[in-house]
Formats: structure tokens, C-alpha cells, sequence
């Protein structure tokens, strides 16, 4: 029954958690391996599920991984800010025009946030989850989801600006 369950979640949900590890990873094929391995995790993990928000828990199981992945990768870096070395992740030309101008100009506007900031608006202004979800994949309050994504869009406005591109939304 587990098997079955953890193969209908990964049918629902696997693009979503590939899109999520791959926004904050910028790198496609380790985006792949996290995604894979997020849903080996939550096989080995079923047992702490205790029903509710499926894909909030699976998508924390992929913060988690993607975190202890950067941690492996760059140790020190992490301590100060794991958004700064990321920008290296971005590969060759080839992968990167993969990604329309617009998206690619959001994309580099996020990776120069704080991860905090990079977070939230990944959760709930790209992934589309609900401030409830959101809170539960960061183990914070909804209050602060709130305050933190306010704040998050306002330095991404800035950076879009900065960047030269100006959407109407801003």
C-alpha cells in the first residue's frame, strides 16, 4: 500500500518538487538526483506521515535534501550565505536559453536574494502553495510567512530594477 501511495504522489507531484530543487539549485541534472531522491526519502519516511498536507511534506523532505546537498558542497560558503555561491551553479549557455528571457531574468534576480527571501517566493508566488503550506514546509508562522514574502518581493523588485527589467506587477 505504501508503494502505491508514494508512486501516486510522485506521479502528482514530481515536477513540482524537480521545479523547486531546481530553483534553488540552478542546475537541471543535480535538480534530477534531489528529486529522486526526495521520493526514496519519503519511502523510507512514510512512516511519519501522519496524513494532511502530502505535498507540503514532500517538498520539505526536498528543502531538506537540497539543503544538506549545498552543505556537502560548500560548507563554509553555507554558514554565510548559500545564495552567493549558487550563481556558479548556473551552467553553460546552451542550458540557460532552455529558459525564456523573462524567466531567465527572474531567475537570476532570485539567486542573488537571501535564501530566506528565494524561499518563500518560491513556495508561494511560483509554486502557488497556500501560506498554511508554505509555513509548514519552513516551520514557521503564517504571520511571518507574510512579513517574509512581503519583504522578499519588495528586494526582488529591486533586483528585477537594477537588472533593467520592469514588469507591469512591479
Amino acid at each position: 500500500m505504501q508503494i502505491n501511495r508514494i508512486h501516486d504522489w510522485y506521479d502528482k507531484y514530481h515536477h513540482d518538487i524537480y521545479n523547486y530543487i531546481f530553483y534553488m539549485l540552478g542546475d537541471h541534472e543535480q535538480a534530477k538526483d534531489l528529486m529522486q531522491d526526495t521520493f526514496v526519502r519519503a519511502y523510507h519516511s512514510f512512516d511519519s506521515f501522519h496524513g494532511g498536507e502530502e505535498k507540503a511534506w514532500l517538498v520539505r523532505i526536498a528543502r531538506n535534501i537540497t539543503i544538506d546537498y549545498i552543505r556537502k558542497q560548500k560548507p563554509i560558503a553555507y554558514m554565510f550565505d548559500w545564495s552567493k555561491p549558487l550563481l556558479a551553479n548556473v551552467k553553460t549557455p546552451e542550458q540557460i536559453s532552455i529558459l525564456n528571457e523573462r524567466e531567465k531574468e527572474l531567475y537570476q534576480a532570485l539567486q542573488k536574494l537571501k535564501n530566506s527571501y528565494r524561499e518563500v517566493i518560491i513556495l508561494r508566488k511560483i509554486k502557488e502553495l497556500s501560506i498554511k503550506e508554505t509555513a509548514v514546509i519552513l516551520d514557521w508562522s503564517e504571520n511571518k510567512v507574510k512579513v517574509q514574502l512581503f519583504r522578499a518581493l519588495k528586494a526582488l523588485k529591486k533586483e528585477l530594477q537594477k537588472g533593467g527589467f520592469m514588469h507591469e506587477q512591479f
